[in-house]
């Protein structure tokens, strides 16, 4: 028995990259996948009905049960289609998983408000919309779980990307108020921060070393990798896990810190200006995070089983 078997899984952007990975395991893994794509470019240009429906060939042609939608993400309105279409055709939501993105890269210096408003519109807003249009219903069943997707652009910083990394840091915050909110119904949130070889990363610009190495990395790369995570946190068996962060990419898994006070320092009467320049901010130096990339941590070697 699959670990998604009897259930209906809402994939968003689930034409392309880690969408279409996910859906395709979901479906192998059990469950009945409405799969969305708008079939847009990676930039929101244009609409293709073609990689949605390939995905639910695909699914139907290994046995399993699809149904395709071609609606955005940043309208609610359609985001209420979505789920009619998944109550009307398999009678039950389970889960959703939206990946659905696009990218409007630009230094902030010189990015537009259609640039900023893009971003804000498929991501952060189209997070709210899948949560909106859906929680009413997990609320009534008791029972719901949203895979929500973050990225390493917003949790750690990436230059280029504000616009992208303001909406993936609203994002992680969001799925952890779902969680807190949607406890007591047994509903589920939790973030991902993927790292993956789709059409969206190939088109951040990159040296020719930087190029090669990506290349040679693709295999392990592979959006197949978060595609399994998000699968695995919408099953049963992750019931308990809720409100979390964390990272996947090639090998690894990861589990992310959550911004928490880290030293609080305390002045009878309270602080004021000249203080915090003399005082507190050399105190605090030690404890600050460097503006510069982030340095990975090697991996602890977990045997597979079998």
């Amino acid at each position: 028995m699959g670990l998604l078997e009897g259930k209906v899984v809402l994939i968003t952007g689930g034409g392309r990259g880690i969408g279409r990975d996910t859906a395709l395991i979901a479906a192998r893994q059990g469950a009945r996948v409405v799969v969305n794509d708008l079939g847009s470019g990676i930039h929101g240009e244009g609409a293709d009905k073609s990689p949605a429906q390939e995905v639910v060939d695909l699914i139907k042609a290994g046995g399993g049960e699809a149904i395709a939608n071609f609606d955005s993400v940043t309208d609610l309105r359609a985001v209420g289609r979505m789920v009619q279409t998944a109550l009307d055709t398999y009678g039950a939501l389970h889960a959703v998983s939206n990946p659905a993105g696009i990218l409007r890269d630009r230094m902030a210096h010189n990015m537009t408000e259609d640039e900023w408003d893009a971003i804000m519109s498929v991501h952060l807003r189209g997070h709210f919309n899948v949560v909106r249009a859906t929680i009413g219903y997990f609320r009534e069943k008791q029972d719901g779980c949203y895979v929500m997707w973050s990225s390493t652009s917003g949790l750690i910083g990436n230059v280029g990307q504000s616009n992208y990394g303001a909406a993936k840091m609203g994002i992680a915050g969001f799925s952890r108020i779902i969680a807190m909110e949607g406890a007591r119904n047994n509903i589920r949130s939790n973030a991902l921060a993927p790292g993956a070889a789709t059409r969206m990363t190939d088109s951040v610009p990159r040296d020719e070393e930087t190029a090669k190495r990506r290349e040679a990395m693709r295999e392990i790369q592979s959006p197949v990798r978060p595609a399994e995570l998000a699968v695995a946190l919408m099953s049963d068996k992750a019931k308990s896990v809720s409100g979390q962060i964390f990272g996947v990419g090639g090998y690894n898994l990861s589990i992310y810190s959550q911004p928490r006070p880290i030293k609080t320092y305390q002045r009878e009467g309270g602080w004021d200006a000249q203080g915090i320049v003399e005082d507190f901010l050399p105190l605090a130096e030690k404890d600050f995070t460097p503006i510069g990339r982030w340095q990975p941590q090697t991996p602890i070697p977990v045997p597979a089983k079998g």
